[in-house]
């Protein structure tokens, strides 16, 4: 079997996930404005010079202090009451177009993000993929978050996760694709036998040159 590997934000969605649920979580009343003020800041950080794993590491850490003593069920009701309209006008249409031809082409398509999964996982539905990898908070005994992470799927854990997964459905590394817009995401590209750099960051548009992977530019979205 052949599988085609997606990272999701800014290469399947426009923005990150989190920051994109922003506006549901501040009107569930589980977020500030103030911290959506400086969400947007991150983004636009983010999108001009990419980060590396010092900054998001930051980032990620900032986020698990946010969402401590959340109620998972209820942050779960909210991504599935506000999935549609929030992600359909971030899609990239070309993302959209590729995961269709990739899945007509009888390959496997999986969603791999570093993003949490109460997120990733009715996204993935909604894309119609075959399987997501998403990072899983670690939650207490009353179903809260508890600040700490039970997986977190990032840098090199996305290609040991997609090694765990080839291993399980039988699938041809050498003979699959991934795309990614991050430099975080090297070893992510690197397992398969054909890596995309998709909007590329500085660090990833580099590497990408000097070792002459395809680059492609998503820039239409659905609507």
């Amino acid at each position: 079997m052949e599988a085609a590997f997606f990272d999701l934000d800014k290469t399947v969605i426009a923005k990150a996930s989190v920051v994109a649920f922003g506006t549901p979580f501040y009107k569930e009343g589980l977020i500030s404005r103030r911290t959506i003020l400086r969400a947007l800041w991150g983004q636009l950080v983010y999108l001009h010079l990419g980060a590396d794993e010092e900054k998001i590491a930051r980032m990620r850490s900032s986020v698990l202090a946010l969402t401590k003593g959340w109620d998972q069920a209820r942050v779960q009701a909210i991504v599935e009451e506000a999935l549609e309209a929030t992600v359909e006008p971030i899609i990239y249409a070309e993302a959209l177009e590729l995961i269709d031809a990739h899945r007509a082409a009888g390959r496997l398509v999986v969603i791999v993000s570093a993003s949490p999964e109460e997120i990733v996982l009715p996204l993935a539905r909604y894309l119609g993929v075959h399987e997501a990898i998403a990072s899983r908070a670690l939650i207490d005994d009353e179903g809260r978050y508890s600040g700490r992470m039970e997986l977190d799927a990032f840098g090199p854990a996305k290609a040991t996760a997609m090694h765990e997964l080839a291993a399980r459905r039988g699938i041809d590394l050498g003979a699959s694709w991934a795309y990614s817009d991050s430099a975080t995401d090297i070893p992510m590209l690197e397992v398969v036998g054909h890596p995309v750099a998709v909007n590329p960051d500085r660090e990833l548009g580099r590497a990408a040159a000097e070792r002459g992977w395809e680059v492609r530019v998503f820039a239409r979205p659905v609507r």
